[in-house]
């Protein structure tokens, strides 16, 4: 008997608590292959995406390696995918300044 762990419930779970709009979150799971792959897609308001990533990075890393884990009990692989977030914020988002090449100067020191 294959047992597959609800990584709906667990992505809920992990993820609402981060949320402002909590009733926006879809997660839609897809089981690839003969059931050793799972496909999880995860969408949310652009609004709540630094708080999902956080800095760095580091809350979606804790969520992948959790959900990462479970399947590792299983015997599954997992690939976690965001959607909804990145793109509409950054067609808001006005275009980045690049720094001048090169190395800053240190002012100069006054003489006298």
């Amino acid at each position: 008997m294959s047992v597959t762990p609800d990584y709906a419930g667990l992505i809920r779970f992990l993820v609402e608590p981060f949320l402002e709009t909590p009733d926006a979150l879809k997660v839609d799971c897809e089981l690839l292959s003969n059931g050793s792959r799972i496909w999880i897609r995860l969408a949310f308001e652009g609004t709540d995406k630094g708080r999902v990533f956080g800095r760095g990075g580091r809350n979606v890393q804790a969520i992948r390696s959790a959900i990462e884990g479970v399947a590792k009990t299983v015997g599954q692989t997992v690939n976690l995918d965001v959607y909804g977030s990145a793109r509409e914020e950054s067609e808001d988002r006005p275009p980045r300044r690049d720094r001048p090449a090169g190395r800053p100067t240190a002012p100069r020191r006054k003489e006298g």
